[in-house]
């Protein structure tokens, strides 16, 4: 077998020239790149069409189906392609190795293409003009059965996606996601590599704990007692870039958070990560709409530029959430006037609080189509959050979903609409101690030179110059003009966040050495790539994504460790209470 696979790749290598002329110059062929380049298959499963009739080919693949000894649909990650099976005695063999094969082996099969005969051509499917008349098959690896079929028209949960995720990535719809993620990522690097001239910069995984990353994974080192972190963000990484003189860092960057998954969220992500130097945020802002509209794929529509802008308090005041969508219009209304002298006790109230306002949003049609169990649902969310100011934008929202669900065409889900969100408070009141603040976004964000002077007399007060990037109601990139000097970045750290100044003192340390102006913005791939191909799940856009609960279904990671394993790190398990496992849960 080893003699043969070194002679097929010397015939195909002494054959790469005239191969790589004929995918130049043939016009049917639907391949990007060559993808049977360095191969001993010729075509791909999905390339085949009707000027390729009379040519002898060599196709490599998962067996899609059996169909009454008559043909296999062979199936690679192109498409599929028809093999006819001989029916004559003299190539009962062949007839045979067909025939016995099991749904979703891999083999390789040779044969002359030929048309389909009349009235048997499948228009549904690219390759239906034409099939493969087998001559010779090599069966590489036969399968045994399967948890489920490799259909996308078949259901699976979603614990048996994730726990053979090297199945379910065989299905048309993964496979083309994966690959729609990477071929904007490659416009992405093009863009900003070779247009805007930005240097590809890796930056270490292995950190350590910086202030307010209490949600961070925790890495432990062979010394006694000390500890990294892996990094929600290069945050702090890229700003040294800037102080190093890099002026235009990017990086496609792995992050970690340690919190629960969401449809919308993964311990470790991917961020699109951009610093520049000498930059206001309108030049961060015109970057990235050049980016996204470089790197949008031609089949998802154009996308227009400039993208809108809209201050956080219109955002609030309008649609309840700081990232709207845009698509249906639904806006809060305010009725503060209507009930300003109202007796009822719970608008009187409200309206006496400073900041009290009486609001509303008008669903259309809503009196028809929410009652009974809808109606319920809609009360009992207002009834949890109420008094709080994002209570409207929710059910703004959830009302959207129940219209929709009733058959209401509210929302284009093939219409993209972006929009800038700006003028962010820097500091907002601490949950558990309101009468402290913490910053909104990170302690690095500079804030509006017309509120600067009030960092140091009522910081509740300031903006910041923070943007964040929605689209379709979802952020998908934040980003901020950040603080380049290191006496106003230890007054923010020091004596409005209360902050242990010891834990920065190289980036303190960094920005008194000559750092410039400077700012940025992470994209969310992941969340990015999602929306693009109309995806749930930030799950459906990740090779192998973590489960709700941020598990590996299947390699069953996080594993426990032996104490000899763990006594190299000087480390011992302390195992949770029944009471500690119940708050635990209470907090999941």
């Amino acid at each position: 077998m080893a003699a043969k696979s070194r002679f097929v790749l010397q015939r195909l290598f002494n054959g790469l020239r005239t191969q790589s002329l004929w995918l130049q110059s043939s016009k049917s062929t639907s391949s990007q790149g060559r993808p049977s380049s360095l191969s001993f298959r010729t075509h791909t499963c999905g390339e085949l069409r009707s000027d390729h009739v009379g040519d002898k080919v060599t196709l490599c693949g998962w067996v899609q189906y059996l169909r009454q000894d008559l043909f296999v649909i062979l199936r690679d990650f192109t498409g599929l392609t028809q093999i006819l099976i001989p029916q004559e005695e003299s190539a009962s063999g062949l007839k045979s190795a067909l025939c016995d094969l099991t749904v979703e082996s891999v083999i390789q099969v040779t044969g002359t293409v030929r048309l389909r005969p009349s009235g048997q051509e499948n228009k549904g499917m690219p390759t239906g003009e034409i099939e493969v008349l087998a001559e010779n098959v090599e069966i590489f690896n036969i399968c045994q059965k399967l948890p489920f079929e490799i259909k996308d028209f078949v259901k699976k949960s979603e614990s048996l996606r994730m726990q053979y995720r090297y199945l379910d990535l065989r299905s048309s719809q993964m496979q083309q996601n994966l690959r729609l993620r990477s071929q904007v990522v490659m416009k992405m690097r093009d863009y900003l590599c070779n247009v805007q001239g930005f240097v590809d910069v890796e930056t270490p995984t292995l950190f350590k704990r910086t202030p307010g990353g209490a949600k961070e994974f925790v890495v432990p080192s062979r010394e006694p007692g000390m500890f990294y972190s892996l990094p929600q963000s290069p945050q702090q990484f890229k700003q040294l870039l800037m102080v190093a003189g890099v002026d235009r860092y990017f990086q496609i960057a792995r992050c970690y958070r340690d919190e629960g998954s969401k449809p919308d969220r993964q311990p470790e992500f991917t961020q699109v990560d951009i610093e520049m130097s000498f930059v206001e945020q309108a030049g961060i802002m015109s970057l990235v709409e050049g980016l996204l509209q470089h790197s949008w794929p031609p089949e998802k529509g154009p996308i227009k530029v400039p993208f809108h802008t809209m201050k956080y308090e219109e955002a609030m005041r309008d649609y309840g959430v700081d990232k709207p969508d845009t698509r249906f219009n639904m806006k809060l209304i305010d009725l503060s006037e209507v009930f300003s002298a109202s007796d009822v006790e719970f608008l009187r109230s409200a309206l006496s609080k400073p900041g009290g306002t009486v609001q509303a949003i008008c669903v259309p049609g809503g009196a028809n189509l929410f009652t009974g169990k809808t109606l319920d649902e809609l009360k009992q969310a207002a009834k949890t959050q109420f008094g709080q100011r994002p209570l409207l934008g929710h059910l703004r929202l959830q009302s959207a979903q129940l219209l929709e669900s009733s058959g209401v065409t509210l929302r284009d889900p093939s219409a993209f609409h972006f929009l800038w969100v700006v003028d962010f408070p820097l500091f907002l009141p601490k949950e558990d101690k309101p009468e402290e603040l913490e910053s909104a976004h990170h302690p690095f964000t500079a804030p509006l030179p017309e509120d600067s002077q009030l960092l140091y007399t009522e910081p509740h007060k300031v903006r910041g110059q923070h943007y964040d990037l929605v689209l379709n109601g979802s952020e998908i990139g934040g980003g901020s003009i950040r603080i380049h000097k290191a006496a106003e970045q230890h007054h923010v750290l020091k004596n409005i966040l209360k902050e242990d100044t010891t834990l920065l003192s190289h980036l303190l340390e960094a920005l008194d050495s000559g750092a410039p102006p400077h700012g940025g913005i992470a994209l969310g791939l992941d969340r990015l790539i999602s929306i693009m191909v109309g995806a749930n799940s930030i799950r459906d856009v990740i090779a192998f994504p973590k489960s709700f609960r941020g598990h590996d279904l299947m390699s069953r990671a996080p594993d426990s460790l032996s104490e000899e394993e763990l006594n190299a790190y000087h480390i011992s398990v302390k195992w949770p209470t029944k009471h500690e496992r119940c708050e635990e849960d209470e907090r999941k």
